[in-house]
């Protein structure tokens, strides 16, 4: 049995996820961190092994092919024997409308944002149940598209699927009198590299963040440590987050 608590995180090289590892890290848990870009995973591990005196496992991981994220939970099962903590933070989007959307980019909005998601929480929970007595954690971020729909349908579409997918694990679980928690965290804007990506513009992106002061990752980090901080009788459903400023 491990003897610190492990954690998992998914795009975990930049953003969100980055604040999420840095964070968890200095409460000590040992890490296990994906993301696609294998050389920025290094050096944050490298960072966060040297300041926190933890354990940190990293995997380049396609969120898109399953025979890869099997593979990560494989090697947290061999490494740590055990997982605490799913925090599904990797997604995306592009501003790809209904009537003239390409297809491809639909698919891969579906495939990380709910598909890659089922999965590493279908394999989060097997460890849970494994190794850690039937207790955990896992957290879902998700969006304030998943609680009206912005502009672009597909990526609201994907994330009303995530609010879904937390209210159905977290009545299966109950089913099952299972002690694991669900939670999920819904940012409004956020400064990342996500809006370059939505909108395929830096400039565009600038445009966005420089609207108004909007929330650093680290706000989300911190949303996601107030969740998993509540005593074991306290399941924290759903955060929702905006800029002060923000209208919608």
């Amino acid at each position: 049995m491990h003897n610190r608590p492990i954690a998992a995180i998914t795009g975990a090289s930049s953003g969100i996820g980055m604040a999420i590892a840095a964070q968890l890290a200095a409460q000590g848990y040992n890490l296990a961190l994906c993301a696609r870009r294998r050389q920025r995973l290094a050096e944050l591990a490298d960072t966060l092994a040297l300041q926190y005196e933890i354990e940190v496992l990293t995997q380049s991981v396609d969120l898109r092919q399953e025979a890869q994220i099997l593979s990560w939970f494989d090697a947290i099962a061999e490494r740590f024997q055990g997982l605490d903590v799913l925090v599904n933070n990797a997604g995306l989007g592009y501003q790809q409308p209904l009537t003239r959307g390409d297809t491809e980019k639909w698919r891969e909005t579906l495939d990380v944002n709910v598909i890659a998601l089922c999965i590493c929480t279908r394999e989060a929970v097997k460890l849970m149940r494994q190794w850690g007595d039937d207790q955990g954690h896992i957290l879902h971020i998700g969006s304030m598209s998943g609680h009206r729909v912005p502009s672009s349908g597909m990526y609201s579409a994907s994330k009303f699927a995530v609010r879904a997918l937390t209210e159905g694990l977290r009545k299966e679980l109950r089913a099952d009198g299972s002690a694991i928690r669900i939670s999920s965290v819904s940012p409004g804007f956020v400064e990342t590299e996500f809006a370059a990506k939505y909108s395929g513009s830096e400039e565009k992106a600038q445009q966005v963040y420089e609207q108004f002061p909007v929330l650093q990752p680290q706000d989300i980090a911190n949303a996601v440590g107030y969740a998993l901080g509540q005593p074991a009788h306290v399941q924290v459903h759903d955060i929702l987050l905006r800029p002060t400023q923000q209208s919608s």
